[in-house]
């Protein structure tokens, strides 16, 4: 019997703990039977040897803390239970989604219905699609300063003036003048105009924001491809997991027929209760698999509803039986061609380094004047007098930077080891896709040649178990050769299907690394 023994993440390591034995204080003999006069005495140094004990013992404690982290908490003095839950670990966004409403019935789930229902709920996409959002909002407010700015205000003034307090008096002007002017009353309406007529700092900054819209575009455009690709592995493992039960459903009844043959013929005193134990025991074994494999194929549910964003509890089935059909052979140059002309990631990367190309630029320009326009034009007049004239103020600003403490020259610093550390970037994922497309090609003429030789190996096993019943049931043989081949049809039958399994994610993985995942699934996957 073939056991599987998977690593479980919410099982923590069992953890030794130091337990700190209780220290008890007593009185120094010199503080014994003092009198009533030095109680007081004696009570302040019974506390200050208390404290002096309490700190000692700190060291102890704080054994009991983690390598790395915080003491664990005093409180707790008993033995850690062997198995603990462990802090659930950051999951990626693609292994969820946002769930649609229920639908009356059992859904009837194909692989495209799957891929299609992934590309409107899952979380990945749908957080994928507000970084747009967020790429768009930050280049408009990098346009803003090359756009026109217009404001207006209105305001209305009442005051009086003490001249004295400016060293206006009538000694000082040789005049007589008023002490105090006012009270008096005006008001004031203009509009505002603000544009910056040339800044190259300002320009280049917009550039570097359009290109981060256009990397995030294909960030989104990746996303895509990523949720066609991890919906298309949810979906085949779940096929190969309804397959596995499948399989152990027959194996099962084939076992439970040997094992009423062989209990029969004990009877009857034709074979040995050996015989009969062992057919039991094959039986069992094969019930304890079936109900393995109906465990796992709910859990792969599971998984493919979270994907594709199902309501929780929707009762759902597969329509997919993963046929094998072989695929046209794909040159290595041509694959490379296509992927390095659709890979979203890779233009995303293009983008990037485009902009931070111009991030250089606009930290450079720090060192060049820039030319600005003020204008404002309204009505102004005394009150209550309103007797409105039309004021009007243009200003033309040229500022020439001269000193700024280096800071034009640590920014373009900056600046440089963005741009190296994203064309450093951009060279590593060409050479990771490079990578990518000839491991899926290597993996899918794998997986083609292994779905060849199971499926002869699954055809031989049948006949061997064949021929072996037959045998058994004439008293040729015994059940040992009976469940030895059992075991060869079932290692037969699960190489077969993990050979399918492999075939079907190789041609997603392809279509992955060309970067057509959407229209590589239709393409590879043709009447499914």
């Amino acid at each position: 019997m073939d056991v599987r023994q998977e690593h479980n993440p919410l099982r923590a390591p069992r953890v030794a703990t130091k337990v700190i034995p209780r220290q008890s204080f007593a009185a120094p003999a010199a503080l014994q039977g003092c009198g009533a006069f030095s109680n007081r005495i004696s009570l302040v140094l019974v506390l200050v040897v208390a404290l002096y004990a309490a700190l000692a013992a700190s060291p102890a404690r704080a054994q009991l803390a983690p390598a790395g982290g915080q003491a664990t908490s005093p409180t707790y003095s008993g033995a850690l239970p062997e198995i603990m839950p462990a802090a659930p670990g950051a999951q990626s966004p693609y292994s969820g989604s946002v769930p649609a409403k229920p639908v009356p019935g059992v859904l009837q789930l194909s692989l495209q219905d799957a891929i299609a229902r992934g590309l409107k709920q899952n979380l990945g996409l749908l957080l994928s699609g507000e970084d747009i959002h967020t790429a768009q909002g930050e280049r408009w407010r990098t346009l803003s300063e090359l756009l026109p700015n217009l404001t207006s205000s209105t305001y209305m003034t009442g005051s009086q003036v003490d001249l004295a307090e400016f060293g206006f008096t009538s000694e000082t002007i040789g005049a007589p003048i008023p002490e105090v002017v006012g009270p008096f009353a005006y008001f004031d309406s203009r509009a505002y105009l603000t544009q910056s007529l040339f800044d190259w700092r300002a320009i280049n900054r917009t550039h570097a924001a359009t290109e981060t819209v256009k990397s995030a575009q294909s960030n989104y455009q990746n996303a895509r491809d990523i949720v066609v690709l991890a919906v298309g592995y949810a979906y085949l493992q779940a096929i190969a997991d309804r397959a596995r039960v499948e399989t152990a459903a027959a194996r099962l009844k084939t076992a439970e027929a040997v094992y009423t043959q062989a209990s029969d013929r004990m009877k009857a005193g034709t074979s040995p209760s050996i015989d009969a134990l062992r057919a039991q025991v094959e039986f069992k074994s094969q019930q304890q698999q079936s109900i393995q494999a109906q465990n796992d194929y709910a859990i792969a549910k599971l998984s493919l509803a979270r994907v594709v964003g199902l309501a929780p509890g929707q009762e759902f089935d597969l329509t997919e039986r993963s046929p094998y059909q072989p695929l046209a052979a794909l040159t290595v140059d041509e694959a490379l061609s296509r992927a390095y002309n659709s890979r979203a990631d890779f233009q995303a990367a293009l983008a990037n380094l485009r902009a931070a190309e111009y991030s250089r630029k606009a930290a450079s320009a720090g060192y060049l004047p820039s030319v600005s326009l003020n204008a404002d034009y309204g009505v102004a007049s005394a009150y209550p007098d309103v007797s409105a004239q039309g004021v009007f103020d243009i200003r033309g600003t040229l500022t020439i930077p001269i000193f700024q403490g280096n800071r034009v020259h640590g920014d373009t610093l900056e600046a440089n080891a963005r741009l190296e550390q994203t064309r450093q970037r951009l060279e590593s994922l060409r050479a990771q896709i490079d990578a990518d497309v000839r491991t899926a090609l290597l993996n899918l003429q794998s997986a083609q040649q292994q779905v060849t030789v199971a499926e002869s190996n699954v055809t031989l096993a049948d006949q061997t178990l064949v021929q072996s019943q037959d045998r058994f049931a004439a008293g040729v043989t015994d059940t040992v050769e009976v469940v030895q081949a059992q075991e060869a049809v079932a290692r037969a039958q699960e190489s077969y299907i993990a050979s399918l399994y492999a075939d079907n994610y190789a041609r997603i993985s392809l279509a992955r690394a060309l970067g057509l995942a959407e229209q590589g699934v239709k393409e590879f996957f043709k009447g499914q």
